[in-house]
């Protein structure tokens, strides 16, 4: 029965596709838009200075110094905790990525890993400010507020998941941690970039598609109407949070136009800090080949959201 049910999805995600081959052309068409205008753009240079980064030591170098304060607070080492500084800078999935280079060279333990999944994979200041807060409020200062709730809600989402001490790591460091000639480092990285990015983009064109020929047969209408009558949101509220539970972009996009208030705040932080099924995929995409488990990662995301939605209300109620 576990292997019907993904055929006979697989099989009617097929049918969909022959029966209205134009919609999907269009739908992929913006995919791939959205990512040579924003996703290549922003995250291909974070994915190279990731691994570089990687591979000229500097996990070593940080973590020394940031130990006793991550293991104070969320349990977990210094060199671990420097996952929390690459994702929030880099965007989702470049704490996924980074956390999946330290596991591979022997630097974190699987079980430390799989706690650090919970809070260091993160949306990042260009994708808040440039794309959500000029790009959808007209406001860089709403993106900067967005920014700092999303930071908030990753710390203390950090520190309700910590618990007991900080995992071992169970065996040495294999040779390949020690730091590379910045030229060859360099070269690894990009190289090493280009796939990852690639599978993002995948990610992205397909959830795209799927969330288009939603909309294009009514049932994104049929569910925001449902959603509307639970919850107190109108049409475009619900529209963009439907949207958003897929894919982040076409979420946060579809809260264009909305008067810049602390609850259209709120609702742009909880899709943000949810980041779509197509990030949970991305992420998964990058630690396929390692043996993690990721229920952290999923209760991490919704703890973002919630968290996140709760500190951007607070921060426009004071600032706006």
């Amino acid at each position: 029965m576990k292997r019907k049910l993904p055929i006979l999805a697989a099989l009617c995600a097929l049918f969909v596709l022959l029966t209205a081959s134009s919609q999907v052309i269009a739908c992929a068409s913006a995919g791939l838009r959205l990512c040579g205008e924003l996703i290549v753009p922003s995250l291909f240079p974070f994915f190279v200075l990731s691994l570089l980064l990687g591979k000229l030591g500097f996990p070593e170098a940080l973590g020394r110094r940031l130990s006793p304060l991550t293991q104070r607070l969320f349990s977990v080492s210094g060199k671990g905790a420097t996952a929390l500084v690459m994702g929030l800078t880099g965007g989702y999935p470049m704490g996924a990525l980074y956390l999946a280079e330290l596991l591979e060279r022997g630097e974190i333990s699987v079980r430390e890993a799989e706690r650090l999944l919970g809070f260091c994979n993160n949306s990042g200041p260009a994708f808040l400010v440039g794309a959500v807060g000029a790009g959808v409020f007209g406001s860089e200062k709403a993106g900067l507020l967005l920014y700092a709730a999303h930071i908030l809600a990753a710390l203390t989402a950090g520190v309700l998941l910590r618990s007991g001490q900080v995992p071992k790591v169970e065996s040495q460091p294999p040779a390949a941690a020690t730091p590379l000639p910045f030229a060859r480092a360099l070269s690894e990285a990009v190289r090493g970039a280009v796939p990852a990015l690639l599978s993002v983009c995948g990610f992205v064109i397909l959830f795209t598609v799927f969330t288009g020929l939603l909309e294009a047969n009514g049932f994104l209408a049929l569910f925001g109407k449902l959603l509307s009558a639970i919850l107190p949101l109108g049409m475009q509220q619900s529209r963009a949070l439907l949207l958003g539970f897929w894919e982040i972009g076409s979420g946060v996009g579809a809260l264009r136009g909305l008067a810049l208030s602390p609850a259209s705040l709120a609702l742009a932080a909880g899709i943000v800090g949810w980041g779509g099924v197509s990030v949970l995929f991305q992420s998964l995409a990058v630690l396929a080949d390692l043996p993690v488990k990721t229920g952290t990662m999923l209760l991490g995301r919704v703890l973002s959201a919630v968290l996140g939605a709760g500190f951007a209300w607070v921060l426009g109620t004071i600032l706006l």
